[in-house]
């Protein structure tokens, strides 16, 4: 039993280790200047409120430990398949994914990360309050994607990446089943994509993850339609400021 503790606990420690670095918070790396936040600010950082300047989320570190949450809780409960986000900006969600596979030593799900690596899509008419659309600093290209995972040593073949809108990609996604889906593309279209092709391979027990629902218009707009026209009662869990998740049942 006292090797079982021990690793719970050594899992434990490098699981906080990870958020707190990929949120940018074990440095105290400030917030980028188009954030209009100064240095930084512990209270920013908890609720994703800021950009940081160079680690690879900008989710904050309670929606960090929602990833890791429900990553482990799949896993303990072995509800099956892969995990996937939609839109992953540096990729710190997508890590916190991967080292969740490796410290429960999982080799047979993957991390998929579906995102255009070039910056946002056309607006429309519904994403009437989106205003970071023309920020630079949201194109990170795919090459500075697999650079951040390599640096934590999470680069491997369980590690696959879908380039381009997700009009075109996510209809023809390589995952059967999904135990985790975390929509983070911000606007109606995008969400709307991962929902229409997606949503039908999560499994009952799994998690839909939505990054912006209490923040961004589009996305909650397309969230709301979706389970309207599904029928799908589950709760809406709030997670911090701007992000809510349920679990399939």
């Amino acid at each position: 039993m006292r090797d079982a503790d021990y690793i719970r606990r050594l899992r434990k420690s490098y699981l906080d280790l990870m958020r707190e670095s990929l949120i940018g918070a074990l440095n105290e790396d400030p917030a980028l200047p188009a954030s209009k936040v100064e240095g930084y600010r512990q209270e920013y950082r908890e609720q994703g409120w800021d950009w940081p300047s160079k680690a690879p989320s900008m989710i904050g570190r309670l929606r960090m430990e929602n990833v890791r949450a429900e990553c482990e809780r799949v896993i303990s409960e072995n509800i099956p398949g892969d995990f996937i986000e939609t839109g992953v900006w540096r990729g710190g969600a997508c890590i916190m994914m991967r080292a969740v596979l490796a410290a429960y030593e999982c080799s047979d799900r993957k991390v998929i990360a579906a995102d255009s690596f070039e910056g946002f899509p056309a607006q429309s008419a519904a994403d009437n309050n989106f205003t970071v659309g023309g920020v630079s600093d949201f194109a990170v290209s795919l090459e500075d994607v697999k650079a951040n995972f390599a640096r934590y040593g999470l680069l491997d073949e369980q590690v696959v990446f879908l380039k381009g809108f997700f009009k075109d990609t996510l209809p023809k996604a390589p995952v059967e089943t999904i135990a985790l889906l975390r929509l983070d593309g911000d606007l109606y279209e995008s969400t709307r994509d991962g929902l229409m092709h997606l949503y039908g391979k999560l499994t009952r027990g799994g998690t839909l993850i939505a990054d912006d629902y209490f923040l961004f218009e589009g996305q909650r707009k397309a969230i709301d339609e979706y389970r309207e026209a599904h029928g799908i009662a589950e709760p809406i869990i709030r997670i911090d400021h701007f992000g809510g998740y349920w679990i399939k049942r």
